[in-house]
């Protein structure tokens, strides 16, 4: 029997506020073990939570930009478990009233685009983080991320395979970081997701037993997930086994994953109405002006792109990938007015230093108008493109202008007439077999003779008028 694989994700998004979702702490990354703690996300009797109103306000804008439909009114649930990273005993989660519902994304898929439904997106808490490793047999507690803003967006079960799950996360993150609501860094948390997996013959429209893999956070381990567990759940149903519905972890060394603990239903977590907090209630002015905040969205600023810049899809897809990128090349384009050209200097030099440095472009050392000044030295011909190239790896080194890089390095294009046909005179007389080949239609070996004037010139030779001079003297 032939299956087909039925994915659905739970993505988890650290909302970016600078305090807990119901507590002052902070919710910077990186500090001490239970440096980032008080009494009210410790659970201690007594304390009162009272909510964020930056968290309500970011997870609107999350929801008007996934397309969601907007609850003025929710409230907040309590989800009840015992675990040791959950000091209350319950998470703060929001389950029958959600602020919003539906809403879709559309992601690139073999060419076509597809449209992913959400089922929802809801406010809730994080928990702490339990460390096993270099303790023995012991776990320690951290409850610095206990309390942490998340949003949770929970699409339809209509991911058909682990590369349009990854194309569907990218997606929502591409989208949560143009907007300012998460900063997606996956390394250190802010955006995870667990993935349902299930199989079905294909064809078919009943689902089949669900397993579910908890906080991956990686597009790569994402995928390797999914694909192992697709695997796993067809030699199970190929021998005769029966899926069984629980909850697994991802091990990265191994590309496997294991089972953790069976799945809890709805019901097994007992929700009822947080009895210490109100509703939540937004007036619709408040809702319009967060709607008017928005900024251009991903796919709105690549057909802009398309269509004001003229750049192909391509290049435009690559561009937009992160709002970082794209300001980076319309701040280019105020110094070097030539789209193409700026595009085609960022995706090949900037990207590819990037990813050698593993480093984002808001760090990167050479800003836009700096990168826009090298090449109007291009474009006005005091320099060629082979020694701009010299020139960026300089600019990356020393931190100098191009300018002053050319000025020092004595570098600029010889563009004279009459000094580039004294160098092409010398070099055809000392090659007439090479002229004679060529005459008689060898054509490649203009190569050649452009080559030989760029290694007597350095590389400085204008090559356009060394073309020029050059197929007039070998015509004659």
């Amino acid at each position: 029997m032939e299956f087909e694989p039925v994915i659905g994700l739970e993505i988890h998004a650290q909302l970016k506020t600078k305090s807990k979702i119901f507590s002052p702490e902070s919710t910077e990354f990186g500090g001490s073990p239970n440096s980032h703690v008080s009494p009210i996300c410790l659970g201690l009797p007594g304390v009162l939570p009272v909510l964020n109103k930056e968290v309500l306000e970011l997870a609107f804008k999350a929801a008007i930009a996934l397309n969601c439909e907007l609850h003025p009114r929710s409230r907040f649930a309590r989800k009840n478990y015992f675990y040791p990273d959950l000091p209350k005993g319950y998470q703060i989660s929001q389950y029958e009233e959600p602020f919003s519902t539906g809403g879709w994304v559309e992601i690139g898929t073999n060419g076509s685009t597809k449209k992913i439904n959400l089922t929802r997106i809801h406010m809730e808490e994080d928990a702490g983080k339990l460390i096993h490793e270099n303790h023995g047999n012991s776990s320690f507690v951290d409850l610095n991320r206990a309390g942490v803003p998340l949003v949770e967006i929970v699409s339809e079960p209509e991911i058909a395979s682990a590369e349009e799950a990854v194309e569907y996360m990218k997606k929502i993150r591409s989208i949560l970081r143009y907007i300012g609501v998460c900063d997606g860094n996956m390394e250190e948390g802010s955006l995870r997701c667990d993935a349902n997996v299930s199989l079905r013959p294909k064809g078919s429209d009943k689902l089949g037993t669900k397993a579910e893999i908890k906080n991956v956070n990686s597009f790569r381990y994402v995928q390797k997930a999914i694909e192992y567990e697709i695997k796993r759940q067809i030699i199970s149903l190929e021998n005769g086994e029966e899926i069984v519905q629980e909850t697994r972890l991802f091990d990265s060394n191994k590309g496997v994953t294991f089972s953790m603990r069976s799945k809890e239903e709805a019901h097994d977590y007992r929700y009822f109405p947080d009895p210490d907090l109100l509703p939540v209630v937004i007036e619709e002015a408040q809702i319009q002006k967060i709607r008017n905040s928005l900024p251009e969205l991903p796919d709105q600023k690549l057909a802009r792109f398309i269509e004001e810049y003229t750049l192909p899809e391509y290049d435009a897809g690559v561009l937009t990938s992160t709002i970082e990128i794209a300001n980076y090349f319309e701040d280019c384009l105020k110094t070097h007015n030539n789209p193409k050209i700026v595009s085609n200097w960022i995706m090949t030099e900037v990207l590819r230093e990037l990813k050698e440095e593993d480093d984002d472009i808001e760090s990167f050392p050479i800003s836009p108008d700096k990168l826009g000044e090298l090449l109007n030295l291009i474009g006005d011909g005091t320099i060629s493109g082979k020694i701009a190239k010299e020139v960026f790896e300089d600019m990356l080194s020393s931190g100098k202008t191009a300018n002053q890089i050319v000025e020092e390095k004595g570098m600029t294009q010889i563009s004279d007439q009459s000094e580039l046909e004294n160098v092409i005179s010398q070099i055809l007389a000392n090659h007439p077999g090479e002229i004679s080949r060529y005459k008689a239609g060898d054509q490649k070996l203009m190569g050649f003779f452009v080559g030989q004037v760029m290694k007597e010139t350095k590389g400085k030779a204008n090559p356009k008028i060394v073309n020029e001079i050059l197929r007039k003297g070998l015509s004659d």
